[in-house]
């Protein structure tokens, strides 16, 4: 089942939102706190984000950044802004679409839908990430190699996916520090680097060496 988180803070129009998803027999994640939408983010692993511009605290915009520096999950943006340069901002800072207020629901539901298949295909085994042969099972936090398969902790799984969904692109170890623990002051550097070192002795004992490259200085990156 695809999981759908809604960031609105006006109470009437998520419940509306989510009711018309949950009757398409979508799972929906509703934000009511509005500090840590990261953290809620990496926590719950949604399939797409509905998200709204003006937020308590931070503005749309703001999370669609933190969002789009560990994932390529769609992001639908719901607002009551009209102006042309919202709509760009939006689509430039990564947004996937834009819908205004007051809008209809059953068009809202079919950008979702469109969105979902576009980004995501069905697998026996459940939704899934692929890079070299090396398959991360969504549904149960596993990684598959071959014929070979292993179990990943909590932290290796949000390292190992937010890595696979930035193929290419080197991830920042602030940028993991911030998605597994949401405020790195209070956690020493080296314990991302003990977790980093365990998930690439698992991959490399199912038989992948050097999966996971280091920048010096910079960060990590699955090319």
């Amino acid at each position: 089942m695809f999981r759908i988180m809604i960031v609105e803070d006006d109470v009437k129009i998520r419940t509306i939102v989510a009711d018309a998803l949950r009757k398409w027999q979508y799972e929906v994640l509703e934000i009511t706190s509005f500090e840590h939408v990261l953290q809620q983010f990496t926590d719950e692993q949604p399939h797409l984000v509905v998200l709204d511009i003006n937020l308590p605290l931070y503005d749309g915009f703001y999370w669609c950044q933190k969002i789009r520096a560990i994932s390529k999950v769609p992001i639908i943006f719901l607002s009551s802004r009209d102006q042309n340069m919202d709509v760009i901002m939006a689509i430039n800072m990564g947004g996937d679409d834009f819908v205004q207020k007051p809008f209809d629901l059953g068009v809202l539901v079919a950008k979702v839908s469109a969105l979902l298949r576009r980004n995501y295909t069905y697998q026996d085994e459940g939704l899934q990430l692929a890079h070299r042969q090396l398959i991360v099972h969504l549904s149960n936090s596993s990684v598959q190699y071959r014929d070979q398969t292993s179990e990943l902790t909590r932290n290796e799984f949000i390292i190992l996916q937010t890595l696979m969904r930035s193929i290419g692109k080197i991830v920042s170890r602030d940028d993991l520090m911030q998605v597994l623990w949401n405020d790195e002051q209070f956690i020493d550097d080296n314990t991302l680097t003990v977790n980093v070192n365990r998930l690439r002795r698992k991959i490399a004992m199912l038989g992948l060496e050097d999966f996971i490259a280091t920048r010096k200085g910079m960060g990590y990156i699955v090319e």
